[in-house]
């Protein structure tokens, strides 16, 4: 009893000492706490049949509806082109910012390599409700510029977002539009760390540039591609306004996702238990996936993130 009251005079101690960096952190608390833990009561819904005309407690219910029941179809269709996007998503993504921050890399005049990096950077900045306005524009089938080119060369006009074969291939161009140059950021930090004199020893041994790429850089920004890799895997369900912009009723079929079944279940359907249910689903794989990520980098890097 006494060590657990010294312990707390030193914990109180320690807290009076370092007062200030506590104030600078009180804003931040109070709006994780208002904004991210406090509405994860309104998790509990997800057990009960909410309607603006219902309120009864139903246990499972939801759960097996969503998962067995007529809702079943389209939940399972939606959590497979979740999947789909985010994977195709993440595993392109990743592959052109590393390709990209390896030839940024390689410039050497400054001025234009800030030039570079700012043309890439700028459509991060666009919100996706602008980038869908742009895009829609360009691939009208009515004045739109591809399809006047289309026009031009004699071939057939295509509604790129209204069929679902085009529609897909469409969506990830346009994500890896707007953010493969943001991404690209972390790996030039990762890249300006890697010490110059294993190039140096490169160049003696005569190793091309190729060499040292596969080599050296390689192996030096493992480290960092993983740890990108598995903070982004637990947000690949978590995919919604990109979609959400880009998708119409014709091509619900392959634009379906987790986020959007659970907005038209929940807020359009008005159906607020099955909404949380989907969401509280969402939530619960994607944490499991950051978890099972973390974990196989540690078996492969012989240390884990958290």
């Amino acid at each position: 009893m006494k060590k657990r009251t010294l312990t707390l005079s030193w914990v109180m101690k320690k807290m009076y000492h370092d007062r200030m960096y506590y104030l600078m952190f009180l804003p931040v608390f109070v709006f994780a706490l208002l904004f991210c833990y406090l509405p994860m009561v309104g998790v509990l819904l997800a057990f009960f049949d909410f309607t603006p005309f219902k309120f009864k407690f139903v246990g499972l219910a939801n759960f097996m509806d969503l998962f067995f029941g007529i809702r079943s179809v389209n939940f399972w269709r939606s959590v497979y082109n979740t999947l789909f996007l985010s994977l195709s998503n993440l595993a392109l993504g990743t592959i052109l910012a590393v390709s990209i921050a390896l030839l940024l890399n390689e410039i050497e005049q400054k001025k234009f390599k800030a030039f570079v990096q700012s043309v890439l950077y700028l459509p991060h900045f666009l919100s996706w409700v602008v980038v869908a306005s742009i895009f829609t524009i360009i691939l009208s089938p009515q004045g739109g510029l591809i399809n006047n080119i289309f026009a031009f060369l004699g071939k057939e006009r295509i509604y790129f977002l209204a069929e679902e074969k085009w529609w897909t291939p469409i969506y990830l161009f346009v994500s890896r539009w707007k953010e493969t140059g943001w991404g690209t950021i972390i790996y030039l930090a990762a890249l300006s760390g890697i010490n110059p004199e294993l190039y140096e020893a490169a160049e003696i041994d005569g190793a091309g540039k190729w060499k040292q790429a596969l080599y050296i850089t390689l192996p030096s920004l493992l480290p960092t591609i993983i740890i990108v890799f598995v903070l982004n895997l637990g947000k690949v369900l978590n995919i919604f306004e990109s979609v959400f912009v880009l998708m119409n009723p014709n091509v619900l079929k392959v634009s379906d996702v987790v986020s959007v079944f659970a907005y038209r279940t929940g807020i359009q359907q008005a159906n607020y238990g099955m909404g949380t249910a989907i969401g509280l689903f969402k939530s619960l794989i994607g944490m499991s996936l950051v978890l099972i990520t973390n974990k196989i980098n540690e078996k492969i890097r012989g240390s884990s993130i958290f």
